[in-house]
C-alpha cells in the first residue's frame, strides 16, 4: 500500500502540474503587463532583480514586507550564471510569475506530508484518500487561482505549511525560522507561527487534562450543569498555570516562538503599526461579521463534509434541545451584524472582485439579509466545531483564538484571507470518506474551470479606461 501510496502521489502531482503549466501559459498569453495588486509587486520585484534594494526604491503602496521579491531574485537570478540567461530575460514578468508555480508545487508536496502526519494511518483505504485530500486542497480554487499571478499568497502559504509541519515534528527552531519567513511575505501570519506554539502548549494541556481526569475519576463526584464541563477546564487552566514546572515546560518548548514574538512586537513598535507603505486602505476595526462569513465560506467549500440531512437534523435536535443557549447566541450575533458590519470602499467600488457582486446583490439588496443569515452562519459554525470534535478541546480554542485575531480586525471582505484559516481546518478534520473527497473536487474542478474562463475570456472596460479588466477571486 505504501509503494502504492507513492504512485498516487507522483501521479496526482505530475498531473496537476502539467495542467498549471498549461494554465500558466494561457495567462501568461492573455496577461502581458501586470494585473491588479501585479502593478505594485512587478516593479518592486524587478528593482531588486536589477540590485536595487535601497529604501528609496520602495514603493510606499506596497503594505506587505519584501519576502517574495528576496526569494523571488533567490530563485531566478542564478539563472543568468547558469544558463547564460540576461537579466530583461530573468527578471520578466513570466519569470517571476513563475515563480509561484513552483512554489504550489512545493505546497503540494507540504499538503501531502502534513496529511500523513496529521491523519493517522490505520486503514488500508487512507492511501487514496489522503492522496485525494492533497489534490483537493492543491487545487482549492481561490489559492489555485493566485498560484498564475505575482501575489504573495503561493509564498505565504509555502513557508506557513512549512512551519506547521516542523512543528507538529518537534523541530520548534527550524518552524520559528520558517514563521518568520512567513511573516516576510504577510504580517498576519505572525499569528499562525502563534498557532504553531499553541499546537505545543494544547498537547501538553491535553495530557495533563487526561491524567487530571483519571485522577478525579473515583475521587470526586461529576459536577452537574450545563457549563460543567467548561467549569471543570477553566479550574484546570487556572490549576495548570500556578505550577512553576508546567510554565517551565511550556517555555523550554516554545521559546523560539516567544523570540519570534518579541521581534514582532519590536516590528510593531518601530513601524507603528503592522501595516507598512500605504495604511489608509489598510485600518484595523472589530468586523466580528468576518467570522460568520469565514463560516459561510468554508460551508460552501466543504459542503460535502459539513452538509448533510443528518447534519441537519442533528443541528435542529440541538438547537430543540438547548434552545435557549441557542436563543441567547442568535441574539448576541444579530447584535454583532447589526453594530459591528463594516463595508470597505473597495468592496464597494472595485467590480472586479465577486465579493463586489455577492455584497452587491445579496447584503445591499435588502437590509434585512443580513439578519436573516444569522441562522446559517449559526449553524455553519456549530458544523465547523462539530467536524473538529476529534480535535482536542485545547486544540481547538488555539485554533478558534487564532482564526479570530487574523480575520476580525480586517475591514475589508476578501476570500483571500480566508485561504490559510481554510487551509489549516481542512488539514485536521478526520479523513471524508472516497465518495466525499471526488465530489469535493469535482466542484473545485467547476468552480477553477468557471473562474479561469470568466478570468481569461469575460473581459471589460470601465467607462474612462481602456485597460482591460478581469474578474477574479
Amino acid at each position: 500500500m505504501a509503494q502504492l501510496e507513492g504512485y498516487y502521489f507522483s501521479a496526482a502531482l505530475s498531473c496537476t502540474f502539467l495542467v498549471s503549466c498549461l494554465l500558466f501559459s494561457a495567462f501568461s498569453r492573455a496577461l502581458r503587463e501586470p494585473y491588479m495588486d501585479e502593478i505594485f509587486h512587478l516593479p518592486q520585484a524587478q528593482r531588486y532583480c536589477e540590485g536595487h534594494f535601497s529604501l528609496s526604491q520602495w514603493d510606499p503602496m506596497i503594505t506587505t514586507l519584501p519576502g517574495l521579491y528576496l526569494v523571488s531574485v533567490g530563485v531566478v537570478k542564478p539563472a543568468i550564471w547558469i544558463f547564460g540567461w540576461s537579466e530583461h530575460v530573468v527578471c520578466s514578468i513570466g519569470m517571476l510569475r513563475f515563480v509561484n508555480l513552483l512554489f504550489s508545487v512545493g505546497n503540494f508536496y507540504l499538503l501531502y506530508l502534513l496529511f500523513r502526519k496529521v491523519q493517522p494511518r490505520n486503514k488500508a483505504a487512507s492511501s487514496i484518500q489522503r492522496v485525494l485530500s492533497t489534490l483537493t486542497l492543491a487545487v482549492f480554487p481561490t489559492l489555485y487561482f493566485f498560484n498564475f499571478l505575482y501575489y504573495t499568497e503561493a509564498g505565504s502559504m509555502f513557508f506557513t505549511l512549512f512551519a506547521y509541519l516542523m512543528c507538529l515534528y518537534g523541530n520548534h527552531k527550524t518552524s520559528a525560522f520558517l514563521g518568520f519567513c512567513g511573516f516576510m511575505f504577510r504580517q498576519t501570519n505572525i499569528i499562525w507561527a502563534v498557532f504553531c506554539a499553541g499546537n505545543v502548549i494544547a498537547q501538553k494541556l491535553t495530557e495533563a487534562w487526561k491524567t487530571e481526569l483519571q485522577k478525579k475519576e473515583d475521587r470526586l463526584p461529576p459536577i452537574k450543569g450545563p457549563f460543567a464541563t467548561f467549569r471543570k477546564i477553566l479550574q484546570f487552566l487556572l490549576a495548570y498555570s500556578m505550577s512553576f514546572k508546567n510554565l517551565n515546560v511550556l517555555f523550554r518548548l516554545t521559546w523560539p516562538y516567544i523570540l519570534l514574538g518579541f521581534l514582532f512586537c519590536a516590528f510593531v513598535v518601530v513601524n507603528g503599526g503592522i501595516v507598512i507603505g500605504d495604511r489608509s486602505s489598510h485600518e484595523a476595526c472589530l468586523h466580528f461579521p468576518q467570522l460568520f462569513y469565514f463560516f459561510s465560506f468554508t460551508l460552501f467549500f466543504s459542503f460535502p463534509h459539513l452538509l448533510s440531512p443528518g447534519k441537519i437534523k442533528t443541528f435542529l435536535s440541538l438547537v430543540w434541545k438547548r434552545r435557549i443557549l441557542f436563543f441567547v447566541v442568535t441574539l448576541v450575533s444579530v447584535f454583532l451584524v447589526w453594530k459591528f458590519t463594516y463595508a470597505h470602499k473597495y468592496l464597494l467600488a472595485d467590480n472586479r472582485h465577486y465579493t463586489f457582486y455577492v455584497w452587491k446583490r445579496v447584503f445591499q439588496r435588502y437590509e434585512i439579509v443580513k439578519y436573516l443569515l444569522v441562522p446559517a452562519y449559526i449553524f455553519a459554525g456549530w458544523s465547523i466545531a462539530d467536524s473538529l470534535k476529534s480535535k482536542s478541546v485545547f486544540w481547538n480554542l488555539m485554533f478558534f483564538i487564532c482564526l479570530f485575531i487574523v480575520i476580525v480586525p480586517q475591514k475589508l471582505l476578501e476570500f483571500r484571507y480566508f485561504i490559510l484559516p481554510y487551509v489549516i481546518y481542512r488539514l485536521n478534520i478526520p479523513l471524508p470518506p472516497t465518495s466525499r473527497l471526488v465530489c469535493e473536487l469535482s466542484c473545485y474542478a467547476i468552480v477553477n474551470f468557471i473562474t479561469f474562463y470568466l478570468f481569461l475570456n469575460k473581459t471589460f472596460q470601465w467607462p474612462n479606461s481602456q485597460d482591460i479588466q478581469r474578474f477574479m477571486w
